[in-house]
């Protein structure tokens, strides 16, 4: 892949920090999903649309068929991903739902190997079996069998295939398209469609509290623009699985997260898989083999 003038992982980082904020902004937010949804997406719009007018709307034009249906098809995965994943949280605790919605390497890996045939290595498997042995294990003890909170499992674990999807598409379309033109593309649809979601569902528009719309607007500013815009922009130069490893992490930030705001206090299986999350990360992102080379010319 082409290389760029900044390691695709250090955007990564920032967008997963960025992410990880997103459940806590969610559960603070007294709306219903969709419309959290909608207002999420219709802010990161907004925002965005001065940038893209002039430069960027020229390359609308030079857009084939299969960039607009792959852009399309990534907006409205995206829009049902954020409906399902913020149900969850209704049924569910943060550090559950967080812990479901990341294991997209579950999805990525298949998902790869079968649309763009990239080989999986024996480290790739081996790394993401460890961070999704401990994102299990982080909510091992919240996950119910039966009940609402099982419900809460499911929608989250939908919610999760269909960010895997949305990336997979990505990473198609972004070999073509700015990251600009793309991620506008992609949010304008996703709107529209929450825009038709909540209109079916009867969901109200307003009025909100002062609170619920800073809540919106920080969804929009954080874990769109600083979060899933730069994923966007990475998986130009890395693949889909790069970005769903990266994004185990969250669990760990939503769950700290949440034990500071909601008081939903972390048990020790969950620190444990904190950390085996992070080694399994650390594993996938670091060439083991060049630090051994290194390690055995220094001593």
């Amino acid at each position: 892949m082409e290389q760029p003038k900044i390691h695709p992982y250090i955007p990564i980082v920032v967008g997963v920090i960025s992410v990880s904020m997103s459940a806590v902004f969610v559960k603070l937010a007294s709306a219903e999903a969709g419309i959290i949804a909608f207002y999420r997406m219709l802010f990161s719009v907004l925002i965005m649309t001065p940038l893209f007018l002039g430069r960027y709307t020229k390359e609308l034009a030079l857009l084939r068929k299969r960039d607009w249906l792959f852009s399309s098809m990534a907006g409205i995965f995206l829009a049902f991903h954020f409906i399902l994943w913020f149900e969850s949280l209704n049924y569910t605790s943060v550090a559950s739902s967080t812990v479901l919605v990341a294991l997209q390497p579950l999805f990525a890996f298949v998902g790869t190997y079968f649309f763009f045939k990239e080989k999986i290595t024996v480290k790739t498997i081996v790394a993401g079996t460890i961070a999704i042995a401990g994102s299990v294990l982080i909510g091992w003890g919240d996950f119910k069998v039966s009940g609402t909170a099982f419900y809460g499992d499911v929608l989250a674990l939908i919610a999760c295939a269909l960010a895997t999807a949305y990336f997979l598409l990505g990473q198609d379309v972004r070999k073509r398209l700015s990251l600009m033109t793309y991620t506008m593309v992609v949010y304008v649809v996703s709107t529209i469609t929450l825009f038709i979601y909540v209109i079916i569902k009867g969901e109200s528009f307003g009025p909100y509290s002062s609170m619920d719309w800073l809540w919106f607007f920080l969804l929009a500013l954080v874990p769109n623009l600083f979060g899933h815009t730069l994923f966007n922009w990475s998986i130009k130069y890395v693949s889909t699985n790069v970005v769903s490893i990266a994004v185990l992490f969250e669990p760990v930030g939503a769950a700290l997260l949440a034990m500071l705001i909601f008081k939903e206090y972390l048990l020790e299986t969950q620190v444990i898989g904190g950390l085996i999350v992070l080694a399994g990360i650390l594993l996938f992102v670091i060439d083991v083999k060049k630090i051994f080379n290194f390690f055995m010319k220094n001593t």
